[in-house]
């Protein structure tokens, strides 16, 4: 059985340039380690394909039981130079979350 990973999880967002970072929090640490086997820089970057056009590098941060994932090329050139309704990216931490897992 699937869920989305709002069910589980939250996210931000943070852009610099053309490179977007999304961080992933469990809403309980007991679903860190669901997180770490299930949301794979590969399935952030299908999940997301419309948008990420670049590499994702996946980053597990224990410490905080978060994931962070920095996608490359992601933001049609950043927020000086696009003309994207969301150039900041944050509306894709949202769309992540809609992501079944």
């Amino acid at each position: 059985m699937s869920q989305k990973l709002a069910d589980i999880a939250h996210s931000r967002a943070g852009d610099k340039g053309n490179t977007l970072v999304l961080s992933l929090f469990p809403l309980d640490d007991k679903d860190y380690e669901l997180l770490v086997e299930k949301v794979t820089a590969e399935k952030v970057k299908h999940h997301l394909a419309h948008q990420l056009k670049g590499p994702i590098t996946r980053h597990e941060i224990p410490e905080l039981q978060a994931l962070l994932f920095t996608c490359e090329n992601a933001l049609a050139s950043g927020v000086t130079t696009s003309l994207a309704m969301d150039a900041h990216g944050k509306s894709l931490s949202y769309a992540l979350l809609e992501m079944a897992i």
